[in-house]
């Protein structure tokens, strides 16, 4: 597991850690944002730590290829991801990117993404996260706490822009 997806899996744990069966979670039953619709297969009660770190580089981070974003957009990917899927991520990037926005990461995806300018991506992709999400369903009940989630992506964002490669 790379250095940068340690650093962020630890503030995505600190955001997602403990056990929820909240009955207007379309996820259900979640420990360590691990939930039992993706992962019907898991006791999810019983998750350890280490194997939700384990389910998000195999198939969160891999996925969207974190360590080839800039700093600044890797996180922000990641934390889409965990929220709404890799996929999901993958195409609202795209779309931000100005790609065909299949959901798919190749080699178009990565020219463009090494092209943009990182700030600008990472503060789009934030925006382009919170039109997505206040359209959903759930908004309503879940809106309040999405954009609390949101601000503490801003404030990341502020703490990566110090990072050298943003």
């Amino acid at each position: 597991m790379s250095p940068l997806f340690l650093r962020f899996i630890n503030r995505v744990l600190g955001i997602e850690a403990g056990y929820v069966n909240d009955p207007d979670d379309p996820g259900g039953e979640t420990n360590w944002g691990i939930s039992k619709r993706s992962y019907p297969h898991l006791d999810i009660r019983n998750l350890t730590r280490e194997a939700a770190i384990q389910i998000y580089w195999d198939d969160f981070w891999l996925p969207i290829h974190g360590d080839e974003l800039p700093t600044i957009a890797a996180y922000q990917a990641l934390d889409f991801a965990v929220n709404s899927s890799p996929q999901t991520a993958i195409r609202k990037l795209q779309f931000v990117l100005g790609v065909a926005d299949d959901g798919y990461w190749g080699p178009v995806t990565l020219t463009a993404a090494r092209a943009a300018n990182p700030i600008k991506l990472a503060f789009r992709f934030i925006a382009e996260r919170a039109d997505y999400m206040r359209k959903l369903k759930n908004w309503p009940s879940a809106g309040r706490g999405w954009m609390g989630r949101l601000a503490a992506d801003l404030r990341f964002a502020a703490m990566d822009l110090l990072t050298e490669d943003a």
